[in-house]
Formats: C-alpha cells, structure tokens, sequence
C-alpha cells in the first residue's frame, strides 16, 4: 500500500486541471468550517474551504442570533473571539446576540486576514480512498451553479457539515434517529412523551373533529406511539430561526406565500381553542421571540404548533441532493405560510393579526433571497459512530474524559420528533412527542476521539460537527460556539497528524491539549486569564457569600453576599506573567431579571459602589465599580501595568444592598 499512494498521487497531480492539492480540505462553510479554515491556515497550512451553498456562516448567519450557550465560560479560542468581534461591530467588548449580516461579514473578514478564498457552492459527489486514508474527494457545482467538476487532493480532510456528507462518501460509520435507551444505558434517549412544548388536552385529530373516517388532519402522523425509551429513526424537527423587523423603514410585509393553505394551520386554531384562555400575545405558545439589535428579532419554535415542522424532516439526513432541496423549499413554505396564516386568516384573535401585522422581513437581510433566511435549521442529521460515542453519562458527569478538545455545556435538548394521536380519558387527541430539555450539570469536556472514526475506516478524517455522540448527548453538545471550538481542535489535530506523520488517532493529545490551552487564537500571543468563581485553585473567599447558579452568571455558579459587610473573593491568577494587562469585572443579573442577556438595564437592587481592589503582589489600586448597570456584561476596569502575577479582589465593605462575584478577566497587552 506504501508503494501505491504516491503513484496513485503521481497519476492524479501530473494531470492537468485534475487534482488541486492541498494540506488541509474543510468541507462545509457553516460556522465551524470557516474556523477550521482560520484555524489550519494560522497553523501554517495549505487550506482549501468548500462550501456547498452561497453563504458562509451556516445558521450563525442565518438568523441565530440569539446565541445558545449554556455557559459562556466553556466557550475558548477562536470561538471566544467571534463573539468579541460582534461585541466590537456593536461598541461592547462582547456580545452574543447580532444580526445575521453582522455575522456573515464577520466571517469573511475571518477568511480575508487568513487570505483564505472559499469555493463557494461546489458540493460533493464522491471520495476516492486508498485503503483507509482519503485520498481526494470530487465536488460538483450546487444547483443552478456554473462551473465544472473539480477533484480536490489533500493531506487531510475535515467534515464540518450539518449533514455529514464527507463522511458518509468516505465509507465512515454513523446512525440517524434515536437510540434506544438500553443501548448506552440512558434514560432520556428515544420516544419521549412529555408536557414541553406540548399541545392542551383535548386538540381533535381528525379532518372532521370527532369522524376519524374523514382522515388525519395536517401534520399529525399516524404512527403508533411507542414506549419512553424506544429507539427509532424519528429525528427532531427542523424550522428557519426567523429574522423579522417591526421598524416601518426596513420591513417588507409578509405576503401570501407560493402554494399556501390555510388548512396546515388548522391546528393552531384547534390548539388557541382548547387552551384555558386566548393567548394576550404572539409570545404565548406560538413562538419564541428574543430580540436582536436595531429592532430585529431571532424567533424560536415554542408550544404545541408553531415554527418546527415536525416530521417533515425524517428523509433529509441520508436524501438525495434534489430531495433535500425540496425538504427544504417545503419549510421555507410552511414557515411564510405560518406568518401569513397568523396575519391574515380572519379566523385567528385579531389583537394576534394585528401583532402580527406589525412584524415584516427586514430589507437589509438576505437581500439575494427575498429577505428569507438561506439556511434552515438542520438541528441533527447523521452521527458519526467513531472511536468513541458521547452519551448522557459524559453530559451529566458520571463518566468523565480526559481526552478533551473543548467543552460543551447546554442542557440536553431534543425539539419534538413526532405529532401523533394518544388516547386519553376516552378521546383521541393531539400531541407531540420527543421535546427534552433536561440540564442542570456543569460543563463537561468533549472527548478527541468522538471527533475521529474508527480507525480501520478512514486515518485523515475529523468530524467535528456531526460528532460521535448519542442522539441525546449531542444534543447538548451541537450548539454553534461549541461546534467552533471543535472544528479549530479538530484543524489543529490535522495539522498535527501532518506534523508527526501518524493517523488522526494517534497524535499526541496532550500535545494538542497543550497547544490550544496556551495557544488559543494561533497567534502566538499569550493566552487571556479568565477566572471563574468556582475554580477553587485560584479563588479563595471570607465572609458569608451565597454560591447560586440562578440568573445571569458567567459560568455555572455566582456568589452574592447580602448582609455581610466584611465579606471578601479573591481571585488569583498565580501563573500569569508580568506586562500590562486590561482587566474586567463579569457583572451577573441577579435572580428576577430577565429578558435579552445582551440588553438588560439597570437593576437598582444591586449595590452601585463595590469596592474591587488590584494587586500585583507589590502595589494595590482601589477601585470603584457600579453593578447595578452593565448587567450580564464585562465591566472594564482599565489597563494596568502589573509587576507581578494579577489578584482581583471584591469587596462588600460600605455596602447593604448585595453585591456579586463571578468571573475576572486579565488581557495581555502584547
């Protein structure tokens, strides 16, 4: 086999225009993919990116803008500077919610500095391999693109798709659906019949209520429900995370879509009906509104029937490129058609039409698709089944990795999979199946080897994205800052693998641990210090303070100390070296706040002259902050020269209303 590659190699680069070779090919320009990219080229790499559609971004760009964290603190590297960038283009220091075309230029301004230049609506339709290493893949132009087939060689490929094409045309094992739970000895995998997201008793499920005869109405399954914990192929729905705009000058009004019918939302009238009163707003089980800059909003799937079409998605992970297309055309309809339908349909509570009414696609958005997000929510596709699958063991801590290339935190969360009929008191009625949202555990690491697969299967393959993980491990691990972080992991273990000339399973992980621990944004320049109050080896306290993880922290957990005017927290960053540094103070919104994390106001309940104190283990500077304002944000406490390793300390000294600690940050200054 040693013998055949490069004569395999010889062949297919002595040809012209047969072969561009490369060190590194990143299939996917989603969020992930356009890090990796950044991440191989920083490493000192040949980089090709290729991405099936018109945009970079994936669903960072495509109206996800109210980031899905779990907790901030897990998010590192390159994925840590995105959402300092967008916090920059809006005058903060960070930020986690941002229109869609903030993202997308964001992207490609990553791409430019890297002098990385995408091939942009080329997909794949095969892969050439010798033995268990890729050779080459082979990509086609996307629909209505112009351009000839290319074949594209290189060292090292990764897979950063919603999908999982690479893989799949690699010959890699993966799964689709849900795992029984007897499988990895879970308890939250499978069938899941549950009351989130859920419609009120009662909801008819026939055409004529009360006449079975007359058929299913629109959207309800015939499918059987089956026991908690059955496995199946059922995968979570699928919807568009909608940008809309009620500002009069940039909104273009919800027109009567292409091919609408009013009667696929029959059921949302059966649903307002069969509720305990009227809905008073839109906000109330019909969608999740969370507001973005300048007037737009990010909206969300939420109750019974609202934007996830459920299970109109069961063939798109493994369909036909023509049959995904249409997958998708079908959600763009029924998503207008639901916006339309709340509007217009004088059958809907008028204070709902006229709510509606005052919402319309913002004319600065996806000018090249009618307004209309280009990117459809592809929550889980295909898994890679590889050297090691993530279960619910690793989320909630009882099985730990010591392998990790990133952290995830997010509750494990599963949109419905399923709208079927159930039988209870005696009558048949709607209801949906499948919606998990179970949480409540701290972050926990990621293991390298649920990013590569089998080894007899491919050697110089990484899968970051549609990662070996469990139907309900992944997900909580496939939230978008999360993917960003494995993809950059992921390139720079390819990079690696180049480097020490072994497969992608044996590279020295300590090595690549080490590397983008110190190393975070492959710059050279020295990582930031960020202390988190529950990290006990570098944060010690006196006095009464309270450890709550409710309302707005940074990490898993907060301190408040309410009565207790002596109270102190240091946090000691021991190892960090002398220079200049600038130093904020993360300020938590205390239980009770709500709303925007991006955008609260004041909370006048929270001391407003807390005493922080500076050292460097020679001088003390005092300081005065105000932590009834910027809340949910970095206060910045100035740049500071310090001679020896930084300590901040918060004080409760000439205070009665309570103060908070949770997390410090020290900037080099290089």
């Amino acid at each position: 086999m040693k013998r055949i590659l490069p004569v395999l190699l010889f062949v297919l680069f002595s040809i012209p225009g047969l072969a561009q070779t490369y060190d590194i090919c990143v299939y996917g320009g989603n969020s992930a993919g356009v890090m990796a990219a950044v991440a191989a080229k920083r490493a000192g790499k040949s980089v090709i990116l290729i991405e099936p559609g018109k945009h970079l971004g994936g669903l960072t760009a495509g109206g996800l803008g109210a980031t899905d964290i779990g907790n901030k603190f897990a998010i590192t590297g390159l994925s840590r500077d995105f959402y300092r960038r967008i916090g920059q283009h809006y005058g903060k220091f960070e930020q986690w919610t941002f229109e869609p075309h903030v993202a997308e230029n964001l992207f490609k301004q990553y791409l430019r500095e890297a002098r990385i230049e995408p091939l942009m609506a080329y997909r794949i339709i095969n892969a050439q391999k010798q033995g268990n290493r890729l050779v080459s893949i082979t990509v086609e132009p996307a629909s209505g693109a112009k351009g000839q087939n290319r074949t594209i060689a290189a060292r090292q490929f990764l897979d950063c798709t919603y999908e999982g094409d690479l893989m799949a045309q690699a010959g890699v094992s993966f799964t689709v659906g849900r795992e029984p739970n007897r499988q990895y000895g879970e308890t939250w995998n499978g069938v899941q019949y549950l009351d989130k997201h859920q419609f009120p008793d009662g909801v008819d499920p026939y055409v004529i209520p009360g006449k079975p005869e007359s058929g299913l109405i629109y959207g309800v399954s015939a499918t059987k429900l089956a026991p908690d914990g059955t496995g199946d192929a059922a995968v979570q729905a699928y919807n568009y995370r909608m940008c809309l705009t009620d500002d009069p000058a940039n909104r273009v009004p919800i027109t009567r879509p292409e091919g609408y019918d009013s009667t696929r939302y029959e059921l949302l009238l059966r649903q307002i009906k069969a509720s305990p009163k009227v809905p008073d707003v839109l906000t109330w089980n019909l969608m999740h509104f969370v507001p973005m800059p300048n007037r737009k909003t990010d909206i969300n799937n939420c109750g019974g029937m609202s934007t996830d079409m459920i299970g109109a998605n069961f063939e798109y992970p493994t369909a036909s490129y023509a049959r995904r297309e249409a997958i998708i055309r079908e959600h763009e309809q029924y998503t207008k058609g639901f916006f339309y339908f709340i509007g217009h349909d004088p059958r809907m509570p008028k204070h709902l039409r006229d709510e509606m009414l005052q919402w319309g696609y913002p004319k600065d958005e996806y000018t090249d698709n009618g307004h209309f997000s280009h990117q459809l929510y592809v929550r889980e596709a295909r898994r890679m089944v590889g050297e090691y699958v993530m279960t619910q063991a690793n989320c909630e801590g009882k099985t730990a990795v010591t392998d990790g290339v990133g952290m995830a935190a997010y509750t494990m969360d599963s949109h419905n999979c399923q709208r079927v009929v159930v039988e209870k008191d005696g009558r048949m009625m709607v209801k949906n199946e499948g919606d998990v949202q179970v949480g409540g555990f701290p972050p926990y690491p990621v293991s390298y080897r649920s990013l590569v697969p089998k080894r007899a299967e491919v050697q110089n393959l990484l899968v970051p994205v549609c990662l070996s993980a469990s139907h309900i491990a992944y997900g909580s691990i496939r939230m978008e800052p999360v993917f960003m972080v494995l993809a950059q992991s992921a390139a720079v273990a390819a990079c690696q693998a180049i480097d020490e000339q072994r497969p992608v399973q044996d590279i020295d992980i300590k090595k690549l641990q080490a590397r983008l621990a110190t190393d975070p944004l492959l710059s050279g320049q020295a990582a930031e210090v960020l202390i988190d109050n529950d990290d006990a080896n570098r944060v010690t306290r006196s006095g009464a303070w309270e450890r709550t993880t409710k309302g707005g922290k940074y990490g898993t957990s907060m301190l408040v100390s309410q009565s207790d005017a002596s109270a102190r927290v240091t946090f000691q960053a021991a190892n960090a070296r002398p220079g200049r540094y600038k130093v904020y103070l993360y300020n938590p919104l205390l239980q009770g706040g709500g709303g925007n994390p991006d955008q609260v106001g004041r909370q006048s309940d929270k001391a407003n002259r807390v005493t922080v104190l500076l050292s460097d283990g020679k001088t003390e500077k005092k300081l005065t902050v105000d932590q009834q304002v910027q809340n949910n944000d970095w206060i910045s406490l100035g740049e500071h020269a310090l001679s020896g390793p930084p300590a901040l300390t918060i004080t409760t000294a000439g205070n009665t209303a309570p103060v908070v600690a949770d997390a410090v940050l020290f900037v080099p200054i290089n």
